[in-house]
């Protein structure tokens, strides 16, 4: 005992008595002065205790007394508060009713439920009450006893004898559903070898086994087993109240010798303390022992810390007689009925007093085994590493900083031995912030700066290359490839971006570090598809410079994905995989390499979600010019300048140049043809006939067209978009008189779906060209006059406007249209003279119905042909029916009615018409000769009323007209 450090790491918080308030009376008072304390319990925040007069007294913390009651008639021998429910049970000495019957009883009270005995007193409702002793369990003196609280209301109690039994009673005792059993330590002949002097539950799980003790064994009941199946554990034993049972369900007996653990399976630790162990007890992990010394007599209660074997507290006392534990104290009940309270100083008390003595360790070790919050354990661990720190010992200082990882700053640590220079212990401690995930990135850069200072590439590897297993690296992987990289360690650096899958910066090191295109090829195409995608977008334009050819196989492969696209149908699958446009800017400074990868990719894919992208992107390529960025372009046109300025002095060198120059020329112009062709076909292929809208965007080509002078490629979308006029715009342009009377006869056959009207642009062409052109006028006249395009005198106002022409040009062409005029005008005459006389025989017959009267002679009916009697109508057609015959209608002759309602009808018809101007218009615009379509309006009097009948208005419409005309 006197090896192990003593601390007062406990206090005693006050000193009282468990007696009855001094408000009392006196006859109480000094009952209470003479009776005995028998048993005491606690729980629920209250302590119990049990005398020898029956009574039973309850005291709220502090130990003020709260009430008493009196549950046995002579002696309260056992009793146990629970914890679960606010019950409690006693074991007392009733009246006894019979000599047969024993006067120990078991009570069990209900502590929330009181119930009032007289008006000054109220006591629990007792809820149950058991006879212990009956003729299958007989009769012997108690010596302890212990209750299990299993699961709500069922009780499990065991009542150790003086004769070897244990009686067990389990059940529900406020009901009566109760069972008992008995079970059985060793019998000796001599009862104080074979008295239970201490009992103790074990529950693991579903198991649930009691300890026993006797003065001579230790034995283990497994409570589970059907009966109930016994071990011995140990030869030994022990004696009343030195038993306990620790908070990890170890049994603890107290001997002279030293105090001993005992687990399910045997004996375990044994702690060698002197003196007689009177009480024994746990609390919070600490072992509490009242010693009797034998040559003093004196008594002392030691708490011992077992763990950190040292001594918490120390104290001379009274002689104990019970010992507990409620309100995080000890309370100690002396024989003399006087009470200790024994409390715990707080963890920083505590570690304040060992930190002026200077035991770190110590301090260590009680934050550790009193499981202490990481904050406080790290506080002491620092604490104790600046301590060390100071004494220069940085080995141990860093020994400790490091198991404070987590939750000391580490700058705190990192800013000591840099100060220190100590860069070894450094390395250590960040090695084990990283092993620990908590490195940021500043430490993996300090850490790897470390290793490149120290030279040590072979802890560099190890840190490198230590996470070959499974799972996510410990450092920041963008920091080290990059403190990696500027330390010339090119290979870990790629190590490191190849385990943590960063492609982008293994890339970055082969090309822009080491310049191994190869191996970087090689590399992407190992990737998965996504990934290979994002990598060429950003190193494409690296790769695409040196490696072209290479390059463009991969991005073909990505794209097409031939390796996995077997089996799949083709249009869904293609639609799934990266499209070519999105690789089009790594291409912006390799036009020919892109015109290289759009045609190789088309030609493997038809059906391209993209095919339009792609289309333009190629239009764009071949119809161009130049395949050269502005940028390159005009820098050649500065040189150019430059060459021309100081000509005179370079006139050898550019005869040299000028060969070469030729040469180049020469190349560049077959390429351009080449690709003009190439832009010609697709801009047939990609619009077939069948199809209404191209693979290609129109505007976009048009455009390029004409930007880039595609003279053929503009031809060919002007005629399949039907803009005729543009196509001959074309061909005027170009003056290429041939090829534009050429287009003219195919487009401008009206029976074909042309336009014939072509030839009046084309008439206007030549008409204003302003030299000779006899034959090609005379062609176009052909067609004019074969199709009526035009009329003479138009066509002479055209062709006045060019001095070259003479009028024998348009001879022929004007005498046949003035003997076509000739024959027309003979015909009108003879249409008008026929109309004259019809319209004078009209007006003559009005007339006569008007003046003269009629004689009707008809003798039948014209409906029914029966001789015609009276009542009967005659109409002025000369037609007469029976009055019968007509029905309802009398005003309207039945046979000229249809004819007469048919006029109506066109006149109405007229009329609306006269009232829809844009039909007008439009027949007016439609027609060959506009002048007809307005004589014929005239002719059917549409347009020849207004709506006053002046003469202004007649003007106003004729102008109207002729200037809608």
């Amino acid at each position: 005992m006197y090896q192990w450090r003593k601390f007062e790491f406990f206090e005693e918080k006050y000193v009282s008595k468990c007696t009855i308030p001094e408000e009392e009376d006196e006859d109480e008072r000094e009952k209470d002065r003479e009776r005995k304390i028998e048993c005491c319990s606690s729980g629920r925040g209250k302590v119990v205790t049990g005398f020898d007069d029956g009574t039973v007294c309850l005291f709220d913390r502090g130990l003020k007394f709260n009430y008493a009651f009196q549950p046995h008639s002579s002696s309260v021998l056992f009793l146990q508060h629970l914890k679960q429910r606010n019950f409690l049970v006693t074991i007392g000495e009733d009246e006894q009713l019979t000599p047969q019957q024993s006067a120990l009883c078991l009570k069990v009270f209900d502590l929330d439920k009181m119930q009032s005995e007289s008006t000054s007193t109220a006591s629990p409702d007792c809820v149950g009450i058991l006879r212990i002793f009956t003729n299958q369990f007989p009769e012997a003196v108690i010596t302890s006893f212990i209750v299990l609280e299993e699961v709500p209301p069922i009780l499990l109690i065991a009542i150790g004898l003086n004769n070897g039994s244990i009686y067990c009673i389990k059940g529900d005792i406020a009901r009566e559903r109760i069972t008992r059993f008995k079970l059985q330590v060793e019998n000796h002949s001599d009862k104080t070898h074979s008295s239970i002097t201490g009992l103790g539950f074990k529950v693991d799980g579903q198991t649930l086994q009691l300890f026993a003790v006797t003065p001579s064994s230790v034995s283990l009941f497994s409570l589970h087993d059907q009966p109930p199946r016994r071990q011995t554990l140990d030869q030994i034993g022990c004696g009343i109240n030195s038993v306990a049972m620790s908070d990890r369900s170890e049994f603890i007996i107290g001997r002279p010798e030293a105090v001993y653990f005992y687990e399910v399976d045997g004996r375990g630790p044994c702690w060698a303390f002197e003196g007689e162990k009177k009480l024994v007890g746990w609390f919070r992990g600490y072992l509490l022992c009242v010693i009797a010394d034998q040559r003093t007599g004196k008594h002392t209660f030691n708490i011992y810390d077992l763990k950190n074997r040292l001594i918490a507290h120390s104290a001379l006392v009274k002689e104990v007689s019970h010992m507990l534990y409620e309100w995080g104290t000890i309370i100690l009940i002396m024989t003399d009925k006087s009470t200790l309270c024994i409390g715990e100083k707080d963890m920083e008390s505590k570690l304040d007093m060992l930190f002026k003595k200077n035991l770190y360790t110590v301090a260590i070790n009680l934050v550790q085994t009193q499981q202490a919050d990481a904050a406080a354990t790290s506080e002491v661990l620092r604490k104790y590493g600046d301590h060390l720190y100071s004494k220069q010992d940085y080995d141990e200082a860093m020994a400790q900083y490091i198991n404070t990882i987590g939750q000391l700053e580490p700058s705190y640590v990192i800013q000591k031995f840099l100060d220190a220079q100590r860069i070894y212990n450094l390395t250590n401690y960040l090695e084990k912030l990283h092993e620990k995930g908590l490195a940021s990135k500043d430490h993996t850069t300090l850490l790897l700066n470390c290793y490149t200072k120290l030279k040590d590439v072979e802890k560099l590897n190890l840190f490198i290359r230590s996470e070959d297993s499974i799972g996510e690296l410990k450092f920041d992987v963008e920091t080290a490839i990059r403190v990696c990289r500027s330390a010339n360690y090119h290979e870990h650096a790629m190590y490191v971006a190849k385990k943590a899958g960063r492609h982008e910066w293994y890339l970055k090191i082969l090309l822009e570090d080491l310049g191994n295109y190869e191996e970087a090829l090689e590399y992407i195409s190992s990737l998965e598809s996504s990934q290979a995608g994002m990598t060429i977008k950003e190193y494409g334009k690296i790769l695409i410079e040196h490696k072209p050819s290479e390059t463009i196989q991969i991005l073909i492969r990505l794209c097409t994905d031939e390796g996995d696209k077997r089996g799949r149908s083709n249009g869904v699958y293609v639609s799934m995989l990266p499209s070519p446009v999105d690789f089009l800017s790594i291409f912006v400074h390799h036009p020919h390499s892109l015109m290289d990868f759009l045609e190789k990719y088309t030609n493997k894919v038809k059906d391209s979600p993209a095919q339009v992208e792609i289309n333009n992107t190629l239009l764009e390529l071949y119809i161009s010019n130049e395949l050269n960025f502005p940028s390159v372009s005009q820098s050649n046109e500065g040189a150019d300048y430059l060459n021309v300025a100081s000509g005179k002095t370079l006139n050898a060198s550019a005869q040299t140049n000028g060969t070469i120059a030729d040469h180049k020329s020469s190349e560049k112009e077959k390429g351009r043809l080449e690709r003009r062709e190439k832009g010609l076909r697709m801009l047939k292929s990609a619009w077939p006939p069948e199809t209404e809208h191209p693979l290609y965007d129109v505007d976009l080509a048009i455009i390029l067209c004409e930007m880039n002078a595609f003279k053929d490629g503009l031809l060919y979308l002007y005629e399949k978009m039907k803009l005729y006029k543009e196509v001959v715009a074309c061909y005027m342009q170009a003056h290429d008189h041939e090829g534009l009377i050429a287009c003219c006869k195919r487009l401008g056959d009206s029976i074909k779906g042309g336009d014939p009207y072509l030839w009046a642009d084309v008439l206007k062409y030549f008409g204003e060209l302003g030299e000779d052109c006899s034959k090609e006028v005379k062609e176009v006249l052909n067609y004019i006059e074969r199709d009526n395009i035009l009329p003479p005198i138009i066509v002479l106002q055209t062709l006045s406007k060019n001095p070259c022409l003479t009028l024998s040009v348009i001879k022929d062409y004007i005498a046949r249209k003035l003997e076509q005029e000739s024959k027309i005008i003979e015909e009108d005459r003879q249409a008008i003279e026929k109309y004259q006389e019809d319209t004078q025989t009209m007006r003559k017959e009005v007339q006569d119905l008007r003046t003269n009267a009629r004689i009707f002679q008809l003798s039948k009916c014209t409906a029914c042909t029966f001789t015609l009697d009276l009542p009967a109508v005659h109409f002025m057609c000369m037609h007469s029916f029976h009055l019968r015959c007509l029905g309802d209608n009398e005003k309207e002759c039945p046979e000229c009615a249809p004819e007469y309602k048919s006029v109506l009808e066109m006149k109405r018809n007229l009329e609306q018409n006269s009232k829809n101007q844009d039909r007008f218009f439009q027949q007016v615009k439609n027609s060959t000769d506009g002048f007809s379509v307005i004589a014929e309006y005239f002719g059917k009097g549409i347009i020849s009323k207004t709506s006053n009948g002046s003469t202004s208005g007649l003007r106003s419409g004729n102008a109207s007209s002729s200037s809608g005309f």
